[in-house]
Formats: structure tokens, C-alpha cells, sequence
């Protein structure tokens, strides 16, 4: 159960991605194609269920394009049904306390990080791979090659980076910019120097814990920007808006 985003990171390698909220397993398909590292099945803003995203999971791991799951809320049952299914990460909305990353480490890895509730289910091949020839082996690469991402998307968040980033089970950080600068009382203002120090106080903290930083964007020249400035992860767009835009350009040149 190889995490191949978590292997390029350790290789110091940029990853891109996109976020998923066409909900079709040909859609998923499609962006496995497109040389895309990794996907966000969105199940916070998307309509999916567990048995939906799970469909889009296999598909993304036919295709070679690594599966994160952007979980409904932070709660044990949200949190634990989608590593079963089998994303190889989460991105956790909506995070303001130290306490409430604690309660995620508790729920998405085994001991002895956290307290995740064990299964032998489909990542396991239900039981008879490998990886599943004994608990401890399994629950170490299950933690080894899952990865928690709490979102920086609140002002809670940000005056508690530095701790949370540094605790043992958090693998990376995911900043919201919109929700962000929203939060800060600056919504959309990616300009404003407030809002651009808190994103170098995220930069930082995760530097100096050695964790990875992923960012989303709609823009091209923002994407660039993010990795020269050393950004490890960037989130380009959502498949809805990349499907509507390359068709309205094409109609205009076409009717042009």
C-alpha cells in the first residue's frame, strides 16, 4: 500500500493535484490520465458517501494517481471509514484547537500513535496481502503510508500551527486560502500583507517540523509561485471548473 505522493515528498519532489467533485468513476479515470500526482475526492463541499468515494478510490489506484480524501468534519466515524476504504490521505476541514488534531491522530493511526479502530478490510486485500502477515507489521506501514492533513483555514488553526505541526501523526498541512483570508476578515485579499505573513508563519512552522505544506489555487501563475517559493503540494483547481473552462474556450475559438 505504497503511498507514491508520500515518496516523491521524501525525494523532494513538488506533487500537484486537483480536487474531485465530478463523481465519476470515468471522470477519475480521466485524471489519472493527465499525469496529475494525486487527487481531493471533496466529501466536505462534494455530495459522496463512503461507498461513492471508495468506488473513486479504486479506480484512482487502477490509474496510478494517488487518492486523498477531504473528510466531512472531524469525527471519529468520518475520519476512520475513509482510511478503510482506502484513501492515502485526509484533508481535515475546519480545524481551530490543538485538542481537536489530538483527537484526529487518535483516530486515523493504529498504536502505537494513535487509537484507530484495526481491520483487515480492502487495503489489506482483506486480510491475505503482504503487508497483513502480521498486526504490527500492518499497523506500522498503515501509519507509515497514511497521511493526516489538518487544513489551516481558521484563525484557531494558525495561532496553534507551530504545535500542531509538530505533533507525532501530523504529516503535512493543507492551507485553505480562501476560508483563510475569510477568517482573518480579509476574504480573497491573497495581496494583503497580514494575510501573506500568516501564510510564511504556516511556511515556516512546517519547515522547521520537516513537514509538508500543500496549498490550493485557481491560477496558473499562483501554482508556480507557491512551489518557487517552497511549497511542497499544490491543489489546482477542481475538476468541475477545469471541465467548464476548457469547453468555453473552445466554443469561443471555435465561433471566433
Amino acid at each position: 500500500m505504497n503511498n507514491i505522493v508520500k515518496q516523491k515528498l521524501s525525494n523532494n519532489e513538488k506533487v500537484l493535484g486537483t480536487f474531485f467533485q465530478m463523481g465519476s468513476t470515468t471522470a477519475m479515470e480521466c485524471l489519472g490520465i493527465t499525469g496529475l500526482d494525486y487527487t481531493i475526492i471533496d466529501t466536505e463541499h462534494g455530495p459522496f458517501d463512503v461507498e461513492s468515494a471508495m468506488d473513486f478510490i479504486r479506480v484512482a489506484e487502477l490509474k496510478n494517481i494517488t487518492p486523498f480524501v477531504r473528510i466531512k468534519d472531524i469525527t471519529r466515524s468520518s475520519i476512520l471509514k475513509m482510511l478503510d476504504a482506502g484513501a492515502k490521505g485526509l484533508i481535515i476541514p475546519c480545524v481551530e484547537t490543538v485538542e481537536q488534531v489530538k483527537n484526529i491522530v487518535e483516530y486515523g493511526k493504529y498504536s502505537p500513535v494513535g487509537k484507530r479502530g484495526f481491520i483487515y478490510g480492502r487495503v489489506s486485500e482483506y486480510g491475505n496481502s503482504e503487508d497483513a502477515s502480521s498486526i504490527d507489521k500492518y499497523m506500522k506501514i498503515c501509519n507509515d503510508n497514511t497521511m493526516l492533513i489538518p487544513q489551516c483555514e481558521t484563525i484557531g488553526c494558525l495561532e496553534n500551527i507551530e504545535e500542531i505541526v509538530a505533533m507525532d501523526g501530523v504529516d503535512g498541512i493543507f492551507v485553505g486560502p480562501y476560508d483563510l483570508s475569510i477568517s482573518m476578515g480579509v476574504p480573497g485579499q491573497f495581496d494583503n500583507p497580514e494575510f501573506k505573513k500568516a501564510l510564511k508563519r504556516v511556511l515556516d512552522a512546517c519547515r522547521n517540523s520537516s513537514k509538508p505544506i500543500f496549498i490550493f489555487t485557481g491560477s496558473i501563475e499562483a501554482a508556480k509561485s507557491y512551489f518557487e517559493e517552497g511549497y511542497n503540494g499544490v491543489a489546482y483547481n477542481l475538476d468541475t471548473a477545469m471541465y467548464i473552462n476548457a469547453f468555453k474556450k473552445a466554443i469561443e475559438q471555435i465561433k471566433a
